[in-house]
């Protein structure tokens, strides 16, 4: 992926390695790093599973809600150094415009806030269905960094353009949508029981990073979205009010005044 076109203050190095890198960043994927590499040795792979979401959440281990991400996930493959090649892309960009305590404080709040959101769903699996082999799979490690990271992007530079996969120019505001879409996919590829908890806390992910950065914080987007809700609504009662006072309209004679019904 690469960007073609510049796109403001604290950016135009994305696609690249050129520019100062943030050190807090290096720290951040070179963590992810170590953490996936400890899986596989016997001793430190226990510290890892320790610090992954997993089902222990329920028997108290609630510090897997905020450490979860920063424990790198996959396989022995070259695959993991792509995503860490790209999480550093999207990380590096958004870091120098947010600042060393907005970054982190948005990695914690969103990271956290999807954890959540996905260990009450998987209660309710639980109920239903069972806990399925890849429960909370969607959204460990680097797989949460980088839905936080790209959807920060995508909201702090919607005029972007990005090249998806070198060759399709798109918007970075439309990888907001994109990322759920991508998590559906895995979601539906995911074992049986479905992944519920892993999709949703993607979408909570993504959700709570664009609130987060959005012009006017928090506070603004919700009054905005009431707003929004609030015209909708008062459309809507109008329409209802035009069709239940129907007029008809009778002519009557030469001088005769129009009688309305």
């Amino acid at each position: 992926m690469s960007v073609r076109a510049p796109f403001g203050s604290g950016g135009g190095t994305f696609g690249g390695l050129a520019g100062p890198p943030p050190r807090d960043v290096i720290v951040l994927v070179a963590t992810v790093f170590v953490t996936w590499s400890l899986q596989f040795f016997a001793g430190p792979d226990l510290l890892v599973q320790l610090l992954r979401l997993t089902p222990a959440v329920f028997r108290g281990f609630v510090w897997q809600l905020a450490t979860y991400p920063f424990v790198g996930v996959g396989g022995a493959s070259l695959w993991i150094l792509l995503e860490l090649l790209i999480l550093y892309w999207f990380a590096k960009d958004v870091f120098w415009r947010l600042g060393r305590r907005r970054f982190w404080r948005t990695l914690v709040i969103a990271a956290v806030a999807a954890s959540v959101v996905a260990v009450l769903v998987q209660l309710v699996m639980l109920a239903v269905v069972g806990m399925g082999p890849s429960a909370f799979a969607l959204m460990q490690g680097q797989r949460m960094l980088l839905a936080i990271v790209i959807a920060a992007f995508a909201t702090l530079f919607g005029d972007a353009t990005i090249l998806l996969f070198f060759v399709l120019p798109i918007r970075a505001r439309w990888f907001l949508w994109l990322e759920i879409l991508f998590a559906f996919v895995a979601f539906l590829g995911s074992g049986l029981p479905k992944d519920l908890a892993g999709f949703v806390g993607i979408c909570v992910a993504v959700a709570a990073t664009s609130l987060l950065l959005s012009p006017g914080g928090p506070g603004r987007t919700l009054h905005n979205l009431r707003k929004r809700l609030e015209m909708r609504w008062l459309e809507w009662r109008l329409k209802q009010l035009r069709r239940k006072r129907s007029f008809d309209v009778i002519d009557g004679d030469d001088d005769r005044d129009r009688w309305v019904h």
